[in-house]
């Protein structure tokens, strides 16, 4: 059955920046709908850390708590799906989803996050998130002091290394393949004993996507504990662009401090928006988008 309803602000993405923003926007009355397919990026991850009173809990548990409480929110309701498509009419924009719903707004929140692309690394996919991470603050201190990769080149590697040297000692650079170090880089590796593999990396064994060893295309295998790793993304919606947001060079939603993207009435929080990849940050960033879309909303009508 096609629905057709108009709301004040519509959310896309029900995570933990959509879900903050829609508390924000709640607790001022707003009419909101917050569209969400319930599939997050971090649903892998077994544990949540570095957000102070829910460090060590799991994605779901915030997630189911978060909801709970902004559902009491009468103004704030949801919706099981996913926007599939946006177009600007007069006053405001029109949201189709896959489900033939169609819903109207005045003003637009992206909080869709991002879909990490996996290299052809056999067992990656399965160990990410888990044993293969992307954040020394997220998960470092869990994997400390074990025997721990870098796979990465260049001036990633570095940054990584750089971090991750205060939290063991037993580290080693995957390049797959030949390095692209300067000399003051190599020293910097050799000072801090730091090892490096150039070898092109065919497949990480793994047991329920808990590292093992790391097997590489000419033979060797080398055990490890962990992995980090720094991988390419995309937006997980194509919708931003198509209402003209602009995208910045890293492949984010180019937005100001309040969260405003490129299209007035657009805004735009967590992970789709920001390198800062975290859900303490994507809490804070939807807190911000909230406000200041009800502040608009506010001054267009007072």
């Amino acid at each position: 059955m096609t629905q057709i309803e108009q709301f004040e602000v519509i959310i896309i993405g029900g995570s933990y920046a959509g879900l903050s923003a829609g508390m924000a926007l709640g607790r001022s009355l707003r009419k909101v709908l917050i569209i969400d397919d319930g599939k997050p990026c971090n649903r892998q991850t077994p544990h949540s850390h570095n957000f102070l009173t829910q460090d060590g809990s799991t994605p779901q548990e915030i997630t189911e708590i978060a909801k709970d409480q902004v559902a009491k929110y009468d103004t704030v309701k949801f919706y099981e799906g996913l926007a599939v498509g946006s177009k600007k009419v007069d006053n405001g924009f029109e949201i189709t989803t896959s489900r033939g719903d169609t819903f109207y707004t005045d003003k637009l929140i992206f909080a869709t996050g991002i879909k990490d692309l996996m290299p052809k690394i056999s067992g990656f996919s399965e160990c990410w998130g888990i044993s293969v991470v992307h954040c020394p603050y997220c998960h470092g201190y869990e994997i400390r002091n074990q025997k721990t990769a870098i796979m990465a080149n260049g001036d990633t590697a570095i940054h990584l290394a750089s971090l991750v040297n205060n939290l063991t000692k037993d580290l080693t650079i995957l390049t797959d393949g030949k390095t692209s170090f300067d000399e003051e880089q190599l020293d910097k590796l050799l000072r801090n004993g730091i090892k490096i593999i150039e070898k092109e990396i065919l497949a990480i064994d793994h047991e329920v996507g808990n590292l093992k060893s790391i097997r590489f295309k000419d033979g060797p295998v080398e055990a490890f504990d962990a992995a980090y790793a720094s991988i390419s993304f995309e937006q997980n919606t194509s919708i931003p662009s198509e209402l003209g947001c602009e995208i910045t060079e890293q492949g984010y939603i180019e937005v100001d401090e309040m969260g405003k993207t490129t299209v007035e009435g657009v805004f735009a929080c967590g992970d789709c928006s920001t390198m800062m990849r975290s859900v303490a940050t994507a809490v804070f960033k939807g807190n911000i988008a909230g406000v200041f879309i009800n502040h608009e909303l506010t001054q267009e009508s007072f």
